[in-house]
């Protein structure tokens, strides 16, 4: 299968790119090594045909510090996506399915369980306005042109070198520095970014929206225990008494990393459904507890 991917040298693009070795990938974006050397959010050359498009490309793992900040999410995400279609137009090279990397943010939910794909996209951050109108163009545009549109609604991702909090989860843990605020009793939904890997070539002539998690949806007092040992290092709790002293103080303290709304995100679950990917797509995940090396 010939695969044209944006997005191989982040994180999740990386892991797909190793899962993909058996294909043919061509990889386009920014990195040296990209074969297909382009900035998707200013212009794109001439595409090749390709049977399949993976689009990991975007911008994640940052809050936006001002308007200017923020607009770069609707750039990346938005407009990098609608060059990319059309390009693929103007190239004679429609593919027959194109797979796009988003996310459950669209969902602005922070609480809940077992959550599946029909719930209302209303996410309200630059991140997830972004991510809502590429899926709602690539709808559209899938129809027009007859190419089934995958989107991939994913939580947390989970592998080696991992960036965003869980890479400094993992850092502080190896080095002993890190330390549990609260029970960790709250779950949240994750999956292992070798198991994307390993569904996307079974994406061939599919369409719809999919939540892809581990199915488990571990708490994070079972995730850090899992990293701490691998490390062989021991978490520390800072107890329910003391984290709700730290929140209110962060309450009344600009610029404290911690506060009473930080610290309830930490107490609620946050879980989706992957029961319509289990039907319709074959998945069968791997528990991130059982798959994750740090």
């Amino acid at each position: 299968m010939n695969i044209l991917m944006t997005g191989a040298r982040g994180f999740l693009g990386s892991h797909l790119l190793d899962g993909l070795k058996a294909h043919q990938v061509i990889t386009l974006g920014r990195h040296q090594d990209d074969q297909i050397q382009a900035d998707i959010s200013m212009d794109i050359p001439h595409l090749p045909l390709t049977d399949l498009v993976i689009h990991a490309a975007g911008k994640a793992h940052q809050i936006p510090r001002n308007d200017q900040e923020a607009s770069v999410f609707h750039k990346v995400n938005f407009e990098g996506t609608c060059k990319l279609a059309d390009q693929l137009v103007l190239s004679n090279a429609i593919p027959n399915t194109f797979v796009f990397i988003s996310t459950v943010a669209v969902y602005g939910i922070e609480t809940g369980e077992h959550i599946d794909e029909t719930t209302a996209l209303s996410g309200t951050t630059p991140y997830a306005r972004s991510k809502i109108e590429a899926e709602q163009f690539l709808n559209d545009w899938g129809l027009k042109y007859g190419v089934n549109i995958l989107n991939l609604r994913l939580p947390l991702i989970v592998g080696k070198d991992a960036p965003g909090n869980l890479g400094a989860m993992v850092r502080n843990i190896r080095r002993g520095t890190y330390a549990r605020i609260g029970s960790g009793k709250a779950r949240r939904s994750m999956v292992m970014a070798s198991d994307i890997a390993g569904l996307i070539p079974r994406l061939m002539g599919k369409h719809g929206v999919y939540h892809l998690t581990d199915g488990v949806h571990p708490s994070f007092a079972m995730l850090e225990e899992h990293i701490g040992k691998r490390f062989g290092k021991r978490i520390h709790v800072i107890p329910p008494t003391v984290a709700s002293w730290l929140a209110r103080f962060g309450d009344l303290l600009p610029g404290f990393p911690f506060n009473s709304y930080r610290y309830s995100k930490l107490k609620q679950s946050l879980t989706f459904s992957d029961h319509l990917a289990v039907q319709n797509l074959g998945w069968n995940p791997t528990p991130v507890l059982h798959g994750f090396n740090p």
